[in-house]
């Protein structure tokens, strides 16, 4: 199981930051997010933000937790991820959702409208369209919300057969889970009606995704995404709490930590202190903290997966 962070707090100079120290540290990803306008809190652009981290870096997984690819050109974004895996060499995923009304981005602009089902059509007419521009030949699509003919895109991907897409998977909705199982990976959210899906999936039902997706595809290379939050001091108890997803069959381990009191500096001692997957190789102690200015804040609900899930 790999172990990933998300950079919900700080200045694009500290995400730069948090993505070389996760590198340092042993980290697998890094992973900023998406959204336009939250109220005074400070926001910026994932694509220029994982630009930087690329040539900051060279090993580490770079994404967004999650992209709202709703309310963007379809074409535009085929541009930018072909840009993003070239310039990294091959290390971009594309986590995807359907954002929300939280974000004046979809809510408050002309442009667009906030309906969940409009969004959900939006959504996966533009990962058929992400799909065949990667393919590098020339297409057509003909869809309910975008139309485009004869365009191609070059360079391919460094990553084939195509770029990584996990989708956020709602248990137990078939359709939710039925998008996943088409694509690359599953973020995994619980809207079970005994399900908490604003908190950590519980290892047994990560389970019975995993029994789910194994019964109606391949999943030796399908990656399944777990979010969470786990005390970096104490590895032992990280270890024990991380055991069961493991053996649930989750490949993914993601620290997503919203919140007033989340800093730029709370980050990077989390990941100074190693990641959590790595925790039972290591001593109580960890590795030596480090340090930067504390600056930005979190949104405690709004930017986590569950939300932008079915």
């Amino acid at each position: 199981m790999k172990s990933g962070i998300v950079t919900s707090a700080g200045t694009i100079q500290d995400y730069v930051a948090m993505a070389r120290a996760a590198e340092a540290y042993g980290w697998d990803g890094v992973f900023v997010w998406d959204d336009i306008c939250i109220g005074p809190q400070e926001v910026f652009d994932p694509w220029v933000a994982l630009g930087a981290m690329s040539v900051q870096t060279e090993r580490i997984t770079l994404g967004s937790m999650v992209f709202s690819l709703a309310r963007r050109r379809p074409w535009k974004v085929a541009r930018e991820t072909l840009t993003v895996d070239n310039l990294s060499g091959g290390r971009l995923v594309v986590p995807v959702g359907f954002g929300g009304d939280w974000d004046g981005g979809y809510a408050r602009v002309n442009t667009d409208r906030p309906e969940r089902k409009l969004r959900r059509e939006k959504l996966d007419e533009c990962l058929d369209i992400l799909a065949l521009a990667w393919s590098g030949q020339s297409f057509d699509y003909s869809g309910k919300h975008y139309q485009a003919t004869d365009l191609v895109f070059r360079p391919r991907p460094v990553q084939q057969p195509r770029i990584p897409i996990w989708t956020v998977g709602a248990w137990p909705h078939e359709q939710s889970l039925a998008r996943s199982a088409r694509w690359d990976g599953i973020i995994a959210v619980d809207m079970a009606p005994d399900g908490a899906p604003m908190e950590t999936i519980a290892a047994p039902r990560v389970a019975e995704i995993r029994a789910w997706l194994s019964r109606r595809r391949t999943i030796d290379d399908f990656d399944i995404v777990v979010e969470g939050v786990t005390d970096g001091a104490d590895p032992s108890a990280v270890h024990t709490r991380l055991e069961p997803y493991r053996e649930a069959g989750a490949t993914w381990w993601i620290e997503s930590r919203w919140g007033d009191e989340v800093t730029a500096d709370s980050l990077l001692e989390r990941i100074a202190q190693g990641p959590p997957t790595a925790a039972g190789r290591r001593s109580r102690d960890g590795p030596a903290r480090c340090h930067r200015p504390a600056r930005g804040v979190g949104d405690p609900d709004a930017i986590t997966s569950a939300s932008h899930a079915e």
